[in-house]
């Protein structure tokens, strides 16, 4: 005797999909909560064991994104949207700019014993290979002769997102590029194995990984048909999911190394010697 099973009516698959949502939700909420306080107490390790005096531009990028993450929550529902966008905008923005100042400071740190002008060579050639990258794969771009006909509003609500994407890009680039020159050179200079500067890079180096993997799943999936937009957006929003894990992973890594001392090291101000 063949069994058949039975196909669940509308009302049944809407109590599914409600089920994933408020699911897909909780785990949100859940992983917004360790995020939060995984910054919280990174920054209290950055200035308890006197770190934030020796990276003073990463301290500030993780205070940033932290009062990124709390505006978003806070002022949600109760600013009117355009004066709500802004605020977020120019957060993303500074985040993404002091993103680039903590690179530079990475790499100050890492390689200060390099010659002048061998650290000058290779800062721009990494930059132009990451800018190459960005402006040529990393689309698409406005038109900028439809910016024209808009209001000022409307102008910034645009390119502020997308000044803060493309910043944000071009330090993942960037950061893929000095995290492998750190991880193969570090060790002949001052940021061998379970230096706080190598450390720092390292994470800095899975969470642009994780983006740029997010970023060539949005690229490749940003001409598609509407039968396949319910996949896509899944696609999507797993690797975004991803990526929020990669980052409460490396804030635990940060918390982990930067409270030990470096080897050799009796205090933290030696270590920072």
């Amino acid at each position: 005797m063949k069994h058949f099973t039975r196909r669940p009516d509308k009302a049944q698959m809407q109590f599914i999909f409600d089920f994933f949502v408020r699911q897909n939700e909780l785990i949100e909420r859940i992983v917004w909560t360790l995020t939060f306080a995984a910054q919280l107490v990174l920054l209290v390790v950055l200035v308890g064991r006197d770190r934030a005096r020796r990276y003073p531009w990463f301290t500030t990028g993780i205070a940033l994104l932290g009062l990124r993450l709390l505006a978003e929550v806070l002022l949600s529902g109760r600013m009117a949207k355009a004066p709500l966008e802004l605020t977020i905008y120019t957060l993303a923005d500074l985040a993404a700019i002091v993103g680039l100042l903590v690179l530079v400071e990475m790499a100050w740190q890492a390689f200060a014993r390099v010659q002048r002008s061998i650290l000058i060579v290779n800062t721009v050639g990494l930059l132009l290979v990451a800018g190459a990258l960005l402006y040529f794969f990393m689309g698409p771009w406005p038109v900028w002769k439809q910016l024209a006909t808009l209001d000022s509003t409307s102008v910034k609500l645009i390119l502020m997102p997308l000044a803060a994407q493309k910043f944000e890009l071009l330090g993942a680039l960037l950061a893929v590029g000095l995290g492998l020159m750190v991880i193969l050179f570090g060790r002949r200079f001052k940021a061998g194995w379970r230096s706080h500067t190598q450390s720092i890079v390292i994470g800095l180096f899975a969470m642009a990984v994780s983006l740029l993997a997010l970023e060539v799943v949005v690229l490749r999936t940003y001409h598609f048909t509407p039968a396949e937009q319910a996949s896509v957006m899944r696609l999507r929003l797993s690797f975004a999911f991803a990526h929020e894990l990669v980052y409460l992973a490396a804030l635990v890594w940060w918390i982990a190394w930067l409270w030990q001392d470096e080897p050799g090291a009796a205090n933290p101000e030696q270590a920072a010697e």
